[in-house]
């Protein structure tokens, strides 16, 4: 019976209302959550155990009968300090352990994504991945050099104007500015290129697929201000915070490893204005190759087609449009319509 029984059963199964998580790092947490919880019983049943055989073996017995009073005792008092700090050190340290473990970074990630939330949604931009052969492939638009912001503001028209005089201002609005405004940013090794991107609107769901069992390194970059990343499932949130510059050098960044293919809806989790509560996405999670033919996808659909995300979720193999949340309906007298009965 007990060959039949393993640490990994029992960390899944005494969650403690810890939920699953899909990725990783969402299970180091959960099993640190499990062994704390284990502790705190096995302590708990010490506690109770020691008051109640406190309360048997010094209770009053007669009714001229008075246990004998004890002032001090430095042996009880060593011991009700070095232990509680004991186990608090050791909490501490596995917590630490942890943390470490959740925001490493790599020096080399298979997928760099790089997020950017506006008033209200999201734009995905793929920079680069690897193969199953471990070749990296830098995901651009073949050709293209004119960038545009999410909201459809073109940037800098072509090579030459970005090593002379520019007709546009660099501002934190331009999220594919980054490059073509001079800055180093994180990853400006595509020499200027448009990445690979798809955008939100009112009308669509933003998708982000990526890869499972491969390490994710996502890039946050807000063009107004503090918004969060948030994925229940990934029981990891944070901040997008605006440093007031199109460089993503300074922007905060965070690693996955998803293990479980699916579907989950994404959220933005700090209140950022009028429609926040509907700045939701959709995360994929698919296989390799799944991933690769939406990449390739991508590639070979012009870049200000606004149908191309559904275009290239379809050529790979998957539903066109998200399925775990859908856009805010911005119209109120189309909303005020539908809500009737």
């Amino acid at each position: 019976m007990l060959s039949g029984c393993s640490a990994k059963d029992w960390e899944r199964d005494l969650r403690f209302g810890w939920p699953t998580g899909v990725t990783k790092q969402a299970t180091r947490m959960r099993v640190l959550w499990t062994w704390s919880g284990v502790l705190a019983l096995a302590l708990g049943v010490i506690v109770w155990g020691l008051i109640f055989w406190a309360c048997l073996r010094y209770r009053k017995k007669s009714p001229d009968h008075l246990p004998r009073q004890t002032k001090y005792n430095l042996l009880v008092e060593v011991v009700c300090f070095t232990f509680p700090f004991l186990v608090i050190a050791g909490l501490f340290w596995r917590t630490v352990v942890v943390e470490n473990y959740v925001n490493h970074l790599t020096k080399d990630p298979d997928v760099r994504v790089q997020v950017d939330a506006f008033k209200w949604n999201w734009q995905f931009e793929y920079h680069s991945y690897k193969d199953a052969q471990g070749q990296l492939h830098k995901t651009v638009y073949p050709g293209v050099k004119d960038l545009a912001d999410a909201a459809g503001n073109k940037g800098l028209e072509n090579q030459n104007e970005r090593n002379g005089q520019s007709t546009t201002t660099c501002d934190e609005a331009a999220s594919n500015e980054s490059v073509a405004c001079g800055a180093t940013g994180l990853d400006d090794t595509a020499g200027g290129a448009l990445y690979l991107s798809t955008v939100g609107s009112q009308n669509e769901i933003p998708v982000l697929v990526i890869p499972v069992n491969r390490k994710v390194r996502i890039v946050e970059h807000s063009e107004d201000v503090i918004h969060s990343f948030w994925v229940p499932e990934f029981l990891f949130k944070r901040d997008v915070i605006p440093y007031g510059t199109t460089s993503t050098a300074r922007d905060n960044q965070f690693e996955i490893e998803p293990t479980h293919i699916g579907r989950y809806v994404g959220r933005c989790a700090e209140l950022c204005g009028t429609y926040h509560s509907s700045m939701n996405f959709e995360v994929r999670v698919v296989s390799e190759q799944t991933f690769e033919d939406y990449v390739k996808a991508l590639a070979s659909i012009p870049y200000d087609d606004s149908q191309r995300q559904a275009k290239a979720l379809r050529a790979a193999g998957m539903p066109a449009y998200a399925t775990t949340t859908y856009p805010l309906q911005s119209d109120r007298s189309a909303r005020k319509a539908a809500q009737k009965p």
